[in-house]
């Protein structure tokens, strides 16, 4: 329908579709005269609302009202019109596919289906053209949020993921871009480690200047010394690398603290800016109130004076901050003179105490988007009142306008992306460091036993909606299942505590060994060495469980008759006796049990499992999360393995039979030392927070 020669021509959402619409095969596809062609410009303009978080159950009440007396939008057959509302609620992902299941909205329901199953082959023509990737409209809707195979997976990471199934990136412009002209700015400020929030951040920033053959560098907010540190700058970075983010350059906004003190000094001049010396309290009260301060009206002479005192850094200085001149009547409150600067005395982590003054994220972030030449300034939606000051700003100071694209801040259940909080847990010693497997960090969940392919895809399905969400960390780890499950090693371990011996009567009394494949369907996986003994060591919960006289099969080995169980005088399960039976039928048997051999081989091993480190789901923005610290987020089982898992190295992802995926944090050292694996989640996560 549309050539790859035209696809590189076009752009934007509306004009590519308009011009499917005009050489579509279909009879009437943009209307069969100009009134039907004008009633579906008004559903192209209508569609994108289905992007809105605020808007969408509107937007679907809306169009089923509509549809409960049509059965196409426009006249009597499928048209563009249609085509834009269903890749609307398409790319809606769970959220559409939750309402599908409801019967909220059975006209809106009934249409979407019948336009899936009717017209395939035009949707999935429309989706590879429009949207950027291949496939059915059951691949574009049911399967929206499935993930990737490994192998695609790694080509969609190298492409800026543009073959990543469900992202709502496809289906948004940058405003007024233009190819091979986009440079967009990674910013964080170096006063912790990156999280899970920062990622999204990233990540999008990297699609886009993929998306556009553009590029993206990476700039550290580094305006607040009392907060920032070379280890969180060195930190950053690695986990800027190991998101696989292609920055161009490092630049850091203190680069260009001269540039700015002078921009300061230009708009005191111009009487765009004045000298403050109101306490702050009475300060933010009177923004709130919309009151002038007294110092609003200051000459130009007395504010470059106590400029000069703020630069020196006197007492008189540090009374003072230098506010912008712009609305104090204006409804939106960050337009009601901002702080631009303000003096501190702690010496910067990389240019020590050569300055007593420094600029605010709201002064420096315009001025420095625009000197770098950043073209669009991505920022999550937090900041949308704020988005008028920053325009007012860089024309104030004379800049040309830098474009603001926004995308909504990646909220997860039970966790806090607050620096200031999570540097709390850190100070008071309720985990190991910001690479603590209960942090959100990066680091945190890469040492907890995630992919980094699995983070980058999550983050990736998200894409650059608008919609505000808090997402499940089930649906994040089921992808970490996907892609580990397929090539992580077995082992097997027996959880020490109340473990019982089964006794094979008939059993080899003299050990032999057989060579296994550590993995039966994945042959990269390695093999190990496997010793078959007449005792065994089994799981307590499985020796309780067994009754006399039943069979049970012997992972790797055959089936046994288990003919006697022994018990001490509290009715617990000390030993079992039993014979082989190697030609008894492992399908028909109850239980399956994993087992070791009892010879002094065995390895010790700690098993931690993790919590959340607040037990509730959304803090409220009032809410104190002290009050909500769980007390209880790490519980450590001891367990004997097998001798093989001494190979393991720090970083291997393992599965143990019938126990869970678990992370190699300790290897083996020495006997009387465990090796300690952290439990990985599996997408079904069981958690004492409430």
């Amino acid at each position: 329908m549309v050539t790859e020669f035209f696809r590189q021509r076009l752009h934007g959402a509306l004009v590519v579709l308009r011009y499917i619409g005009r050489v579509g095969s279909l009879p009437d596809f943009y209307g069969r005269d100009a009134y039907q062609s004008s009633q579906i410009d008004e559903w192209l303009e209508y569609a994108p609302i289905f992007g809105s978080g605020s808007e969408f159950e509107g937007a679907c009440s809306f169009v089923d009202e509509y549809l409960l007396q049509n059965t196409f939008l426009v006249g009597n057959s499928l048209s563009i019109a249609d085509v834009a509302v269903w890749v609307g609620l398409a790319g809606a992902g769970l959220r559409w596919e939750s309402l599908r299941k409801s019967k909220k909205y059975q006209n809106l329901v009934r249409w979407f289906n019948s336009i899936s199953a009717e017209y395939d082959a035009v949707l999935s023509e429309f989706v590879a053209t429009y949207l950027g990737r291949r496939g059915s409209t059951k691949a574009a809707t049911s399967k929206l949020k499935e993930p990737q195979s490994s192998s695609s997976r790694s080509t969609a990471v190298e492409n800026g993921a543009t073959e990543t199934t469900g992202s709502k990136a496809f289906e948004v412009d940058l405003p007024h871009a233009e190819v091979g002209k986009v440079k967009l700015r990674f910013a964080p400020e170096p006063s912790g480690y990156l999280h899970i929030g920062h990622s999204k951040a990233a990540l999008l920033n990297q699609y886009f200047a993929d998306r556009y053959k553009g590029q993206v560098i990476v700039r550290f907010d580094d305006t607040n010394p009392d907060k920032e540190s070379n280890e969180f700058v060195d930190n950053l970075l690695k986990d800027i690398e190991t998101l696989g983010i292609k920055y161009s350059a490092v630049t850091y906004t203190s680069d260009y603290f001269p540039q700015l003190m002078e921009m300061a000094e230009k708009l005191i001049k111009e009487g765009k800016a004045y000298v403050d010396d109101t306490p702050r309290e009475k300060m933010q009260h009177e923004r709130m109130e919309g009151i002038e301060s007294r110092c609003r009206s200051n000459s130009v002479e007395e504010n470059l004076k106590l400029w000069k005192e703020m630069i020196a850094g006197s007492e008189r200085g540090l009374m003072c901050c230098v506010r912008g001149k712009l609305d104090m009547q204006d409804p939106n409150k960050s337009l009601r003179d901002p702080v631009y600067y303000r003096c501190n005395l702690t010496p910067h982590h990389r240019i020590g105490a050569k300055y007593k003054v420094y600029p605010t994220y709201d002064f420096c972030c315009p001025f420095v988007d625009a000197v770098e030449g950043i073209t669009h300034a991505l920022r999550s939606s937090e900041y949308h009142d704020r988005n008028d000051q920053y325009y007012r700003i860089q024309k104030d100071m004379g800049l040309r306008k830098v474009y603001i694209y926004e995308f909504s801040r990646l909220n997860m259940v039970y966790t806090l992306l607050s620096k200031r909080k999570l540097l709390w847990f850190v100070q008071n010693g309720k985990v190991e460091g910001w690479d603590d497997p209960r942090f959100p960090t990066v680091q945190g969940i890469v040492r907890r036993g995630l992919k980094i392919e699995a983070l980058i895809q999550f983050i990736l399905e998200q894409g650059a909606s608008k919609n505000l969400n808090l997402m499940e960390w089930d649906k994040l780890w089921a992808i970490n299942k996907k892609i580990i499950d397929p090539v992580c090693p077995r082992h097997t371990a027996v959880i020490e505590e109340k473990r019982a011996l089964l006794i094979l009567t008939d059993g080899p009394k003299d050990p032999f060994v057989r060579i296994l494949a550590k993995h039966k369907k994945y042959e990269g996986a390695g093999e190990k060495a496997a010793t078959y003994l007449n005792r065994l060591w089994i799981d307590y919960a499985d020796a309780e469980s067994i009754s006399v006289n039943e069979e049970v099969t012997l992972k790797d080995w055959g089936n046994a008759i288990v003919k006697e169980i022994k018990k001490d005088e509290n009715g617990v399960v000390t030993q079992l006796e039993g014979v082989l039976h190697l030609e008894g039928n492992v399908k028909k048997t109850k239980l399956k049990l994993t087992w070791l051999p009892d010879t002094s081989e065995l390895v010790r091993l700690t098993l931690v499992d993790f919590d959340y480190l607040i037990t509730k789901k959304k803090l409220e923005e009032d809410e104190d999360f002290i009050d909500v610290v769980n007390p209880s987020t790490r519980t450590e089982t001891s367990a004997l393995g097998e001798s093989d898992m001494r190979n393991l190295k720090r970083g291997d992802v393992i599965q143990l039979e019938r126990k869970g995926y678990y992370r190699c944090d300790a290897p083996f050292i020495r006997p009387t030392k465990p090796i300690v694996l952290f439990a990985i989640p599996d997408g079904k996560q069981q958690t004492v927070a409430k």
